[in-house]
């Protein structure tokens, strides 16, 4: 067995592939049939959240299915990041804060097996998320149709309660993407999303100012056991004052005919039809990354490494999480959109799962 201790290398630099044919969704639709395998109609990608995934979980794909709702939130003095997970047989949830300045860390994760305690709604804006294990206890509420998020996270020394609203008519990035009719996943990746709130650290109230932006990945899916991936997304405002959104992803989709690629330009997807390239050194994440194709050629430069790795045979995996800014240009058909200072993170992740 490969160890996720030990990252694959990137992709080789080379020739750029092809533009994909990728579907764009229009109209709701179901992730699954009633045998519990891949609809054929909900592949594609859609710039709202149309896919009814309340067929994973239950019997069909038992130990495949995956469900999760992460959110990260980017301030001018802190980051914070909450997941609320089901894997089948073990619930994984974490809650984290990191204080940009001091470096300092507040941060708890939870595996519980047998699944407990948790609760994920069927589709996104569904119903509420919830968690709860020892000294961790999160919810996830969405209101107005998911227009506006909830964050409250509560661990040993930390807390926070952070509003997410989105802006009228933004779009985001939905994909489903199928590896075969038993193995599939659909994500909805959400970018450049205004947030506020605040934080309590060690008894010390914090604000979530203006300027402060959250990314969700929302994932319910039936995954390989062994795959690898990697993400990357930013958000900011650009210099005529129009809000920008990075997604970019890579590896997991290889073979698929998709790709979950993107850039979110005043609320308007841009999406990525090919797989961009990815050139990074693994062996010293915090030089700067380069991710280029479908008309993005960017630059990463990391500030900080959340790195995490565990294994116990069977299971194992590992996360380079760096978090940075983004700079570059991307070239749409209206003309090339330069862009510097764009708070976000790039990740290299392995799983066997």
């Amino acid at each position: 067995m490969t160890d996720p201790s030990a990252a694959p290398s990137p992709r080789p630099a080379g020739t750029q592939p092809a533009a994909l044919h990728e579907t764009e969704l229009t109209a709701p639709v179901s992730l699954t049939l009633p045998s519990g395998r891949l609809n054929p109609a909900s592949i594609g990608f859609a710039r709202s959240p149309l896919v009814d995934t309340s067929g994973i979980g239950g019997r069909h794909g038992w130990g495949r299915n995956k469900r999760w709702e992460y959110w990260n939130v980017m301030t001018p003095a802190h980051i914070v990041a909450l997941t609320v997970s089901s894997l089948d047989y073990a619930a994984v949830h974490e809650v984290w804060i990191f204080d940009r300045a001091t470096a300092q860390t507040w941060g708890r994760t939870a595996t519980v097996i047998p699944v407990r305690d948790v609760a994920l709604p069927g589709t996104l804006a569904g119903g509420i998320a919830i968690a709860r294990a020892k000294d961790l206890a999160v919810t996830v509420t969405p209101a107005d149709g998911g227009q506006v998020w909830r964050l409250h996270a509560e661990i040993p020394g930390a807390a926070f309660d952070i509003t997410v609203a989105r802006p009228a008519d933004h779009d985001c990035l939905a994909v489903v993407v199928p590896w075969s009719p038993r193995l599939f996943q659909y994500t909805v990746k959400d970018v450049a999303l205004p947030a506020s709130g605040t934080l309590t650290l060690d008894g010390i109230r914090h604000e979530v100012p203006a300027g402060s932006w959250a990314v969700l990945d929302h994932g319910r899916g039936r995954w390989p056991y062994d795959i690898a991936w990697n993400w990357g997304a930013g958000s900011g405002v650009l210099a005529d004052g129009r809000t920008i959104g990075i997604q970019v992803g890579g590896r997991w989709t290889d073979g698929t005919g998709a790709t979950e690629n993107g850039v979110v330009v005043a609320g308007v997807l841009h999406k990525i039809s090919e797989p961009v390239q990815w050139t990074y050194d693994l062996g010293d994440p915090l030089r700067p990354w380069q991710v280029a194709g479908g008309g993005l050629d960017a630059t990463f430069t990391p500030f900080y490494d959340k790195r995490s790795a565990m294994n116990l045979g069977v299971v194992a995996s590992r996360t380079d999480q760096c978090f940075g800014a983004w700079a570059g240009t991307f070239r749409t058909d209206a003309g090339v959109i330069a862009f510097n200072g764009i708070e976000g993170f790039a990740e290299d992740v392995h799983n066997r799962w």
